[in-house]
């Protein structure tokens, strides 16, 4: 869209708690407060973009990074509510809220991650490694049939979204991994994060093969 070439723009704001958006991540979400419906009827007729931000719910504090979501489907439901299917887009910071009623608007401006300097490769094989690890033990631990996606991205920039919007219960940690501008630094953290977790995994799996 021709929107997405402008660097500053003005962007109707949708502040959730505990959720991260990241790009090219789905979003569905059940539209049901007035304001949000007026937002939604709006964009509809422009051009289905808002952006979404988290909500610390330990201080109520609205994040400062987010991610652009758009509309890719909608389906409208008695009192105008709405059901909406969305999908990231690229991420942005809050330069300044320009209204906040009905809901907020505000000035943002994109941005990407810096051209990177270091093997990215090397560092989304080993963090798929890890990932396709601690899916195994998963599935091994609760006796069910887990997989990983067929269309599991391979570039190591959309890898590291699609690794970081699928931790679960941290929405902290998905708010820092938004935050980064380095895809290594990304890659780098959730190796770490997956690491940890395959060791912890193992560990709970070999107790079960002892006591059964």
């Amino acid at each position: 869209m021709a929107s997405s070439s402008i660097a500053v723009r003005e962007l109707p704001l949708f502040p959730l708690p505990e959720l991260v958006l990241f790009p090219g991540r789905p979003l569905p979400l059940h539209i049901f407060e007035f304001r949000y419906r007026m937002m939604m009827n709006t964009i509809l007729e422009y051009d289905r973009r808002f952006g979404v931000l988290m909500i610390n719910p330990a201080n109520g504090e609205i994040a400062n990074v987010g991610c652009c979501a758009e509309i890719v489907h909608f389906q409208r439901l008695p009192d105008d509510r709405m059901k909406i299917l969305t999908l990231g887009q690229q991420r942005f910071r809050v330069l300044e809220y320009i209204r906040e009623k009905p809901y907020r608007v505000g000035l943002v401006e994109w941005f990407e991650d810096k051209t990177p300097n270091q093997d990215l490769h090397s560092k989304s094989e080993e963090v798929s490694i890890l990932l396709k690890d601690v899916v195994q033990l998963s599935a091994k631990l609760t006796d069910q049939q887990i997989e990983l996606p067929e269309n599991l991205p391979t570039l190591p920039t959309e890898l590291s979204y699609w690794v970081a919007s699928n931790l679960y219960g941290v929405a902290s940690e998905q708010q820092v991994l938004l935050e980064m501008q380095d895809t290594f630094e990304r890659l780098e953290r959730e190796a770490d994060i997956l690491s940890t977790t395959r060791s912890n995994l193992a560990a709970r799996t070999a107790l079960k093969d002892v006591f059964e």
